[in-house]
């Protein structure tokens, strides 16, 4: 292949994350809402009957299916399919930064308000339950960081003698933050409690 075939093929390309097409990738929403004459944040509790994490606390949101147009799409029609709500009552969509989880997972939150929530028809196969913080509240304690170390453990034939160091090389490992928020009677942690963080910390921005 010549030369100049190469960098016009790389030329023509638009950069992404190496390795992308290995992960799963999840658009969701943090409701914003007014109520008692100030900004709440809107969490849902994962219904019961899921596979999956059932009774956690999680924003709004779901798997980027092949037919959304993108990453914002998929935020508001998940909200709209978990809330049963119009998507005429979600305004205000903009994004955050995305999340590159180490369990092959990329997040794409966005920020968003929703209007009346007493038209709000949560999914009872989806949802258990809906209830709202005072955005102060997150604002005012911040969250308990616990962490969590990763060990690591290649498989059986890995082929040590053909690394510098062999079964004796000095792997990088990593830990990873678990964050805990507490309110009243409610836990918000995981994914959950770090994207809620990185939104205060924007919000905080100077």
């Amino acid at each position: 292949m010549e030369i100049e075939k190469i960098v016009n093929k790389i030329e023509k390309r638009t950069p992404s994350m190496l390795g992308r097409g290995s992960f799963t990738r999840f658009s969701i929403l943090i409701p914003l809402v007014e109520k008692d004459n100030e900004v709440h944040v809107l969490f849902e509790t994962r219904s019961s009957q899921l596979r999956r994490q059932p009774g956690e606390v999680c924003f709004p949101g779901g798997r980027i299916d092949p037919t959304d147009r993108d990453e914002k799409h998929t935020a508001i029609r998940e909200t709209m399919e978990e809330l049963g709500i119009e998507e005429s009552m979600i305004t205000n969509v903009h994004p955050l930064d995305y999340f590159v989880s180490p369990f092959g997972t990329i997040i794409y939150p966005y920020i968003g308000t929703i209007k009346n929530l007493d038209l709000l028809h949560p999914n009872p196969a989806e949802v258990g339950e809906v209830f709202t913080v005072p955005l102060s509240f997150f604002k005012g304690n911040p969250p308990q960081k616990y962490e969590i170390k990763f060990k690591i453990e290649p498989e059986e034939n890995f082929p040590y003698n053909d690394i510098i160091g062999g079964e004796n090389y000095k792997w990088q490992i990593r830990g990873m933050d678990e964050l805990f928020y507490y309110y009243e009677d409610r836990v918000i942690w995981g994914l959950t409690a770090g994207i809620l963080k990185h939104f205060i910390d924007v919000l905080e921005e100077k």
